[in-house]
């Protein structure tokens, strides 16, 4: 692909906290220096206090950006916050209007950012936009491709049942994310609260059917069930439905098939997410 003919400066949001592996840490921050449309500058927050080795590879990988002319600006959170806490403190502090999200432990494919910036620049109507990932849990071995719908029509849909964009793939724009007041604390769910008071305020997402962001599978299936988890979707639903987001029969439907997420067994709920992508819910 062709260098991006794009002037518009944009900053990387990212936040860490102590019990990130130094080495996922490091390759996702290499990530960022590997593009072919580098940012101009990166925020990361550290939610807490970190371990020395973290502390050790953001200190070697901040000379390197420097090296690039790229700023590095951390943000030092007292104690541990969450992630909608600490994203809202990083995105206070970034200087330009664009801002890229990335998690500390997932690799940005090396264009990525091109074909951001190039998008958003031609579809001016667009705040947010996303892409496809790449799961994995051994780097080189792809596990799936987590796709999403495209279009702000598909999405608006989709968001009624489902989170609509892949949240380490996306890049915005400041002014509009802070118009709906931007991050709010919601454990596990920050992101998507975040789009439903987007698209309920008439603000457009995308998805681009291209693979952004390597994502490290982990143990996402395991992680999002539980009762507790169940509870705070709970709340989601009920927000969506203060928004005037979904209907009464929307809420009714979306909150059956939560349950049927979160509270199925461990073994089952894999089967269950493919099943509801393929049915676009």
């Amino acid at each position: 692909m062709r260098e991006c003919e794009v002037s518009d400066k944009f900053s990387v949001l990212i936040s860490v906290y102590f019990k990130e592996k130094p080495g996922f840490l490091e390759k996702a921050l290499e990530s960022i220096l590997n593009q072919t449309l580098k940012p101009d500058e990166v925020v990361l927050v550290k939610d807490g206090i970190l371990t020395k080795e973290l502390e050790e590879v953001i200190s070697a990988e901040k000379n390197k950006f420097n090296k690039n002319n790229i700023d590095f600006v951390c943000v030092q959170l007292e104690k541990n916050m969450g992630l909608g806490i600490a994203l809202q403190k990083g995105l206070e502090k970034c200087k330009y209007d664009y801002v890229a999200r990335m998690d500390s432990d997932d690799m940005a494919t090396d264009t990525r950012f091109e074909y951001q910036l190039k998008y958003m620049n031609e579809h001016k109507d667009i705040s947010v936009l996303g892409g496809y990932i790449d799961e994995f849990s051994v780097e080189g071995e792809v596990i799936r491709t987590k796709t999403m719908p495209l279009t702000y029509k598909d999405l608006y849909k989709y968001g009624k049942y489902r989170n609509p964009l892949n949240h380490m793939t996306v890049l915005f724009r400041k002014k509009e994310v802070l118009d709906v007041g931007g991050y709010k604390p919601l454990k596990g769910l920050e992101d998507y609260y975040l789009w439903c008071r987007m698209l309920s305020n008439g603000y457009k997402i995308a998805n681009i059917d291209k693979v952004l962001v390597h994502a490290r599978l982990g143990n996402f299936e395991n992680r999002r069930g539980g009762f507790e988890y169940f509870k705070t979707y709970i709340k989601l639903r009920i927000l969506q439905k203060r928004l005037k987001y979904t209907n009464l029969a929307e809420f009714v439907v979306a909150t059956i098939l939560t349950a049927l997420i979160t509270l199925s067994p461990k073994n089952l709920r894999g089967g269950l997410y493919k099943v509801l992508r393929k049915s676009g819910r």
